[in-house]
């Protein structure tokens, strides 16, 4: 650290992202959420040389086509939506300018709140998860800063009803933000609950189920309004945050509906196959709702061991060394052969026998 970095700052803890080995051809890798399957074939077209030609270019820092494609998926108006170099730059907007009160948010959830919050001089409210990792949500009831719900939670795999989104809301003088990363994996979106609520504001990602992590795109949905404060800090900040070639890509993503529905369909076919086998071995499966598992193995190997395990195996999965989480490992969800693959390593680890008998 130099002598020049702001005080302010001199305490902030940065968010450790997951490995991204070099070799990675070498290993299964399962530890970041990423998508097992390509991009939609109609992006693969769309980024085609005549596109990249037109790099010399600034790109649209309205992103209006991009938006009125998204806006027809979600039933908003294109002034409702605004997008993000991934939706942590539009999470790092929110902690920015939408939390005048404070915010709040869970002991375990996604990393970056806590940065943020940090980052920002957010006073910061931190809601323990119950004993069984779930969201209960009577306990915001007494906060009065902005709630930050990531939903499905991370890294538990846990989802709200949207119903338990809406109870969040009845307190319309508070502003609720729902981080839907990994909604499309079967839990339930609160985008329609925009037409009733203005203190709703809603961010996604393409990075997850649109096979787009490497473009870095997110997206915010939400009251005129509120889209219109995040644009302030956007054409403030870069207004030209996203590329040509993201926006060309986010674009044909959305358009490819088949494709889409096809990738999820597989991942939450294989979440459930994996779970299961996992239980089945004595493991503890959290229930998820996205496309990665929860899970800790049998007494006798902790999480760290089971993950250096995996890792001596060439199966990257993630860990965190933190309270309550120790015992678990979180497992993307692959394909069927890398499913496949950690089962029979996991059976290895365990001294099981590894065939499958159908009598």
């Amino acid at each position: 650290m130099s002598r020049f970095f702001d005080n302010k700052l001199r305490t902030v803890e940065a968010y450790v992202p997951g490995e991204q080995p070099k070799n990675v051809g070498e290993l299964i890798k399962l530890n970041t959420n990423e998508s097992p399957f390509p991009p939609s074939p109609a992006v693969i077209r769309a980024v085609d040389s005549a596109a990249v030609r037109d790099l010399r270019l600034y790109p649209d820092p309205t992103c209006a086509s991009l938006a009125n494609a998204l806006s027809q998926q979600f039933g908003v108006e294109p002034s409702q939506v605004t997008f993000g170099n991934g939706s942590d730059e539009l999470l790092a907007f929110c902690f920015h300018a939408l939390c005048g009160n404070g915010a709040a948010f869970a002991d375990i959830t996604y990393g970056f709140y806590k940065v943020f919050a940090k980052m920002f001089s957010v006073a910061a409210e931190i809601v323990p998860l119950r004993e069984d990792y779930t969201l209960a949500v009577e306990d915001y009831a007494r906060c009065a800063g902005t709630v930050f719900i990531a939903n499905p939670n991370a890294p538990t795999g846990i989802a709200l009803k949207r119903g338990q989104i809406e109870e969040l809301l009845q307190n319309k003088e508070r502003l609720v933000i729902v981080d839907e990363a990994y909604v499309d994996f079967g839990a339930d979106s609160a985008v329609p609950l925009l037409s009733k609520y203005d203190n709703l504001l809603v961010i996604g990602t393409f990075s997850k189920s649109r096979q787009l992590a490497g473009a870095r795109l997110g997206y915010a949905v939400g009251s005129e309004e509120l889209i219109a404060d995040l644009n302030t800090l956007r054409f403030s900040f870069n207004p030209y945050n996203i590329n040509r070639l993201t926006l060309l890509a986010g674009e044909a993503a959305v358009q490819d509906a088949p494709y889409f529905d096809y990738c999820r369909k597989l991942i939450i076919e294989n979440r459930q196959y994996v779970s299961e086998k996992l239980r089945g071995l004595g493991f503890r499966v959290l229930p998820s709702m996205t496309n990665f598992v929860f899970a800790g193995p049998q007494e006798g190997l902790s999480g760290k061991e089971y993950y250096e395990a995996l890792r001596s195996r060439n199966i990257l999965v993630r860990y965190f060394d933190q309270d309550r989480l120790r015992e678990f490992v979180r497992i993307t969800i692959g394909t069927t052969d890398q499913m496949d693959a950690l089962i029979s390593a996991t059976k290895d680890i365990l001294g099981v026998e590894d065939y499958d008998c159908d009598y």
